[in-house]
């Protein structure tokens, strides 16, 4: 039997050293591991606090809105204007047109905002607010009506439009909150119960110059492209193949006829939390009122 030997002793000390040396590397691990798992759960529960308090705040904006602003359904005038009647009577169109447009007290929303240009109301949705437009796209993704900074920003107006000369297309962005406020409540259009009720299907948007009537024609979710956006076109033919284009991309067959002569308006919002996708509503213009 081999004896063991004082020369044999500093070996065995080297390995509980090494062992002793793990421990310690995998405490140190685990405790970073600890730590890091701290600041992420107190950075998720900050954006939390701050994601409710943002949509509060919003909330408030829109409630005290809707307190000094007169909004109002208006009977048709002799000035109101129908936009290219279809020859068929049976089309839906000869419905919508009955319905009453909107009319907005412009005056105390313009002095609480200059860049308030319009109101829109999309039938059966939450979504019923001033827009607002400015020189950019980027503002109002995180500025709330009042000025204040606010991550559920304002729904707004894209700066290449003319809201007092409404382009071919006109678009309208507002973020998709998990409250249903703003844009939020676009994933209702996509329903089967929504779309299939055709008394849905209209958006009024009023402006300090007209008051206008909108019949949806297509809704659909895309990757986010600047396609769709487009305001301004080169000729007839490419508007019309625009036209073509996003009608065709649509969940559902509206059975809405087309041509260059009409004007529509985009409404869009992201689709999802990543912002990776997109939920877009078209419809054209069918019905205005000029304002005096």
């Amino acid at each position: 039997m081999i004896q063991e030997t004082d020369q044999m002793q500093p070996t065995r000390r080297r390995k509980g050293n090494v062992k002793l040396n793990k421990s310690k590397k995998k405490k140190k691990l685990a405790v970073f591991i600890l730590i890091i798992s701290l600041i992420a759960a107190i950075f998720s529960i900050l954006l939390a606090i701050k994601w409710i308090y943002d949509n509060n705040k919003s909330q408030e904006i829109s409630e005290e809105i809707n307190e000094i602003t007169d909004v109002t359904e208006v009977t048709d005038e002799s000035n109101v204007e129908l936009i290219n009647p279809p020859d068929n009577k049976s089309n839906d169109y000869w419905d919508f047109i009955k319905v009453p447009l909107i009319n907005v007290d412009f005056s105390e929303l313009i002095k609480r905002n200059k860049d308030t240009v319009g109101w829109i109301n999309v039938n059966n949705t939450n979504i019923n607010y001033p827009v607002v437009q400015t020189t950019n796209n980027e503002d109002y993704l995180d500025t709330a009506f009042d000025g204040s900074k606010n991550q559920a920003g304002w729904i707004f107006a894209d700066y290449r439009n003319d809201m007092k000369n409404l382009d071919k297309n006109t678009v309208i962005y507002g973020h998709s909150r998990l409250n249903k406020t703003m844009f939020g409540d676009l994933f209702n259009v996509l329903n089967k119960s929504w779309y299939e009720n055709k008394y849905n299907r209209i958006i009024r948007l009023s402006t300090p110059t007209e008051n206008t009537m909108w019949q949806v024609f297509s809704i659909y979710t895309i990757n986010p492209e600047t396609y769709y956006i487009t305001t301004h076109f080169s000729n007839d033919n490419s508007y019309t193949k625009f036209l073509n284009t996003i009608k065709d991309r649509s969940n559902y067959n509206f059975n809405v006829s087309l041509s260059s002569k009409d004007k529509i308006i985009t409404l869009s919002t992201c689709s999802n939390a990543a912002g990776t996708g997109r939920i877009v509503l078209h419809a054209k213009l069918i019905k205005r009122e000029a304002r005096f």
